[in-house]
């Protein structure tokens, strides 16, 4: 299972909305010798901090320092959901739109609009999917200083 520490910012019936503590990336960000994941994630995701939904079955209050799971699989499964579906519907309206088409610009224009829908689709269809599911977070345990 995938851990990581949050805080505890409100709380909604049996589900806590929690923001991750530390930096983006491993240690290695901060001395320059890493991947670069960690600077990335800052360049693309902006200083605003992140927050997600997590159930709540230790029932920690607003302010605590939480240990939180994942439970197994779903760091793929999410990966695949959000990165994998719009690329596959994107490939596969660019070929819809293409088939549609006569020859020369015609088609490279219905592929695109084609390849577009299929990404966009796949985007929304990716965001319901992720609203949907029962797995999520789970907070494991309150952090004692």
């Amino acid at each position: 299972m995938n851990e990581m520490r949050a805080i505890v910012l409100a709380l909604r019936g049996d589900q806590a909305d929690i923001a991750p503590v530390g930096n983006f990336g491993c240690s290695h960000c901060n001395s320059g010798n890493g991947c670069g994941s960690g600077k990335l994630a800052q360049m693309f995701c902006g200083n605003k901090p992140r927050k997600f939904s997590a159930r709540n079955p230790v029932h920690a209050k607003i302010g605590d320092e939480v240990n939180v799971v994942l439970p197994e699989g779903m760091l793929l499964r999410s990966s695949l959901l959000m990165y994998g579906l719009p690329l596959s519907l994107l490939l596969g309206g660019a070929l819809l739109g293409a088939s549609l088409g006569g020859t020369g610009a015609a088609r490279d224009g219905l592929a695109l609009l084609g390849a577009l829908a299929g990404l966009f689709a796949g985007f929304g269809l990716g965001r319901w999917m992720a609203r949907n599911t029962t797995r999520q977070a789970i907070v494991q345990s309150i952090v004692v200083h």
